[in-house]
This record gives C-alpha cells, sequence and structure tokens, in this order.
C-alpha cells in the first residue's frame, strides 16, 4: 500500500497535464458521467485525483475524496469552489449522504475492492446512484505495449477484475447492478475515424464487447421483505370513445395503498365518453375519488402529460380505458414499486398467452421488434415498449418533465417519452407481466402502418440521444 500512495503523490506532480495531453479519453469518461448526473445531484467523487473530472460535470454540490495528500493539495489549488478531503476508498467517515458517487478507474488499484464497496452503504440513500468506470480487460495487452512505447504513463498493478467480478463485489456489498454500459475503440483523437469508431461502431452490439472503458451502474439493493409506509396513488386513464369501459374501470380498479386518486383524461372523443365520466364520477362519489379532465391537445401522450401533471399521488399509474390490461392487475406494479424493486415499472403484454383477437399478427412482430431495439438502446431488458400501462414516482416524473427538451415533445403516445425520460434519469426500468384481454367494447385508436412508421422515426432519432451523441 505505502509503494502505491508513493507513486501518486509522486505522479501528482504532472497529473493535470498529463490529463491534458490525454484529454480525448479522459473527457469522454467525464462526458458519459455527466450525461446521467442531474444538476441538482449531490456528487462524490472517490479517487478523485487533481479534480477534473468533478470539474467537468454540471453538478454544483460537489465533493472529493482521494487517499493523496499530494493529490487533494493541487485539487484544492485548482479548483477552490468543490470541497476536498484526504480520506482512503476504505476508510470513509463523510457524514453526508450523496445522490452520485463515481469511482472512476479507481478500482484497479484499490487493496480491498469489497471493502471499498461496503463503505458506500454509510454515504448513501434509497435513491443513491453508483458509477463504476473500469477498462476492458482486454485492453490489457495493448496497455501494456503503450507504457513500454512511452504513449501511456506506467500503472501500478491492477487488479484482475471484469465486469462479472465488479457486479458481484457490489452485490456482496449491498449494491444490485442494473445497467452495463461499453464504448470507445479508439482512445486518441483521429478525425472523422474517432468518431466514427467511438460513437457508432464500439455502441453497436457485439462490437461493443470490444471496447475499452466499462460503466457500471448500480444502486442499494431493496431490502427484502421492508415494508415501507403505504404510498397514494394516481390513476391515469386517457380515454377517447370508450364510453362503455368508463364505470367498468371504476368498479374493477382495487383499493391499494394509502389511497387510489382515479383521473380520466377525455380526449376528444365523437361519441359520449364525456358525459359518461361525469355521470360516473357523480354515481361513485362517496366511495371513489375521480377527477375529470378534458385534454387540451391531440393523442395519448398530450392526455397521459395533462394527468400527470394535475396528479396528487406519490405513485403516477397509466391504465387504458380499453382494459385489456385488468385493473386487478395494478396492485402488482404498486408493490413493485413500492417495494424498490425498481423506480419504473414497464408492463409487458408478451409473456402469457393472449386471448385470441387481443392483439393482431403485424402488431406482435411490431412489438417484439421494438422489443429488441430498445432493449439494445436502454441497456436494459424491455420486453413491452408499447404497453399501455407504465408506472413512476411522480417526484421522478417531474424530474423527467423538466428534462423533456433533452428529447423533444415528438412522442403522440407517451411510452417511448417516459422509456426514453427514465434513461436519462438514470433510474432502474423493471418489467412486469401482465394477461393481456381482448377488448369488450370499441376498437382501437392504433394504426398499425402509419403509427409504426412515428414509432420508427422517434426510435431513430431517440438513438442520436441515447447511443451516438
Amino acid at each position: 500500500m505505502e509503494h502505491i500512495l508513493n507513486y501518486f503523490n509522486h505522479a501528482a506532480k504532472t497529473w493535470s497535464r498529463y490529463r491534458r495531453k490525454k484529454a480525448y479519453y479522459w473527457n469522454h469518461i467525464t462526458r458519459h458521467c455527466n450525461y446521467f448526473i442531474p444538476p441538482d445531484h449531490k456528487v462524490l467523487e472517490i479517487g478523485c485525483a487533481t479534480g477534473e473530472l468533478l470539474a467537468g460535470l454540471d453538478a454544483t454540490d460537489k465533493t472529493g475524496i482521494d487517499f493523496s495528500p499530494e493529490m487533494i493539495r493541487r485539487a484544492k489549488q485548482k479548483w477552490p469552489n468543490i470541497n476536498f478531503e484526504v480520506m482512503p476508498a476504505e476508510a470513509i467517515t463523510l457524514e453526508e449522504k450523496y445522490d452520485t458517487i463515481i469511482m472512476s478507474n479507481l478500482v484497479g488499484v484499490l487493496p480491498d475492492v469489497e471493502q471499498a464497496f461496503s463503505q458506500l452503504k454509510n454515504i448513501t440513500h434509497s435513491r443513491s446512484r453508483i458509477i463504476v468506470t473500469y477498462y476492458n480487460r482486454l485492453w490489457e495487452p495493448f496497455l501494456k505495449m503503450a507504457e513500454w512505447l512511452h504513449i501511456k504513463r506506467p500503472s501500478p498493478l491492477q487488479n484482475w477484475l471484469s465486469t462479472t467480478d465488479l457486479k458481484n463485489l457490489l452485490y456482496l456489498a449491498g449494491f444490485e447492478t442494473y445497467r452495463v454500459n461499453k464504448n470507445m475503440l479508439i482512445p486518441f483523437y483521429v478525425p472523422v475515424i474517432s468518431w466514427l469508431f467511438n460513437r457508432i461502431l464500439s455502441r453497436l452490439p457485439l462490437i461493443r464487447h470490444l471496447s475499452l472503458n466499462n460503466y457500471i451502474f448500480a444502486r442499494p439493493a431493496p431490502i427484502p421483505h421492508h415494508v415501507a409506509a403505504p404510498l397514494s396513488v394516481s390513476v391515469i386513464i386517457p380515454a377517447r370513445n370508450e364510453s362503455g369501459n368508463i364505470e367498468n374501470a371504476v368498479k374493477r380498479i382495487p383499493q391499494f395503498g394509502k389511497h387510489v386518486e382515479i383521473i380520466f383524461v377525455e380526449g376528444n372523443s365523437t361519441d359520449d365518453t364525456w358525459e359518461v365520466i361525469n355521470q360516473t364520477k357523480n354515481k361513485y362519489q362517496h366511495t371513489h375519488d375521480i377527477k375529470a379532465i378534458r385534454q387540451p391537445g391531440k393523442g395519448k401522450g398530450d392526455a397521459v402529460r395533462e394527468g400527470f401533471k394535475q396528479a396528487t399521488g406519490d405513485i403516477l399509474m397509466i391504465l387504458d380505458a380499453d382494459l385489456t390490461v385488468p385493473p386487478e392487475d395494478l396492485p402488482k406494479f404498486y408493490k413493485a414499486i413500492a417495494g424498490r424493486k425498481g423506480e419504473f415499472i414497464n408492463g409487458v403484454r408478451l409473456v402469457y398467452p393472449m386471448e385470441k383477437n387481443a392483439m393482431r399478427p403485424l402488431n406482435t412482430i411490431g412489438n417484439y421488434f421494438f422489443s429488441l431495439l430498445f432493449s439494445w438502446l436502454l441497456e436494459q431488458p424491455v420486453k413491452d415498449t408499447l404497453c399501455g400501462t407504465k408506472v413512476m414516482y411522480r417526484s421522478d416524473y417531474h424530474r423527467l418533465a423538466q428534462n423533456r427538451p433533452f428529447f423533444g415533445e415528438f412522442d403522440p403516445f407517451g411510452d417511448f417519452d417516459l422509456l426514453f425520460g427514465a434513461y436519462k434519469l438514470n433510474l432502474k426500468i423493471i418489467d412486469l407481466p401482465v394477461r393481456y384481454r381482448e377488448r369488450t367494447y370499441g376498437s382501437t385508436n392504433i394504426s398499425r402502418f402509419s403509427h409504426g412508421f412515428i414509432l420508427l422515426k422517434m426510435a431513430t432519432f431517440a438513438a442520436a440521444k441515447i447511443k451516438f451523441w
């Protein structure tokens, strides 16, 4: 341990200059971390060296710790607006709780990685995020050659850690990994070539496993059998030409959580849906908390956004008014999100057998296609992107809405808007299988071909914002 400390104290003299020479590589890591960190997050970097990564983040509340006194001395001189402290990763004495904790290119030199990870329990809360970056060990021969050629600074002997090893060590310390990202094939700048290989090729399936940088995203694991305080729920029901389903929706939604608020958002119906909503609201006013809203614009996405805006529950749920997803399944979604199994619960219709006419063959093919596409885009398994039932915390939705200009308000359906927003917020997305039923009233408002083309356009646009930025 003493020789590693001496190495970094000595390296501190030229560390900033060396990082400037290799700015393309280091700035790429900073930019990738910054993508997932909201400006209002309280951020800690463990093993911060002279503080360049922290300085490059948009967050305003930033702290860095490092076991090298010389690194910290220089960091304080260079970045007086950032809090820096001398502290080893294996013995953290900070008393704050942090929203995001970064360990960039650190785990390779730690004498006890599990001990360092176990320290994180004292400085995280239930919604904290851990970002661990480490190089792909397939690159070991090339990095050694670069050191021999004096292209790269010689490094201390590194721990032999794979992505699986790091996920396991995080698990042992009480954290669960929910996303792994790999990128960068060329760690230096070559005009056009670096852009092509690092922005495009390194993000593609199979090829990405050859990338230099691994990013592991983790969060505190939920405590088994932990029962949280009951939370209130708002169930948003967009309804266009669904008058025959309105009363059934109210009657079939179970009571669960602390309180259930039902919000119908009527969307320019040509039948008597609006009148039936108000009749139902009056009929059940003594037993149910029902709101009736007429959406200001067009499309299901606009209806969902209007309903979410007026909701008061801790948890927001979408239930399609066609009732093809049974309202009786909503408590399953509540249990999943209240039990911290995930922060965005996505309904999946493609697991259990469907009723005969529940989904047309072309729709099924399209759903499977978008499932593969989105699982790659979002780096988490998403089996059914277009299931109408999606659930998230209202506090997260407010952050998503503030961040909406990043992707733009281009989604008339609302499903992609929420999935993309959840990814950008660094939420854990969990699929929850439901049984998909045949409609008993009315007909679908979805056009397979024109709407399918719109969805494909949106996915292409989002790929540029998620994979190839």
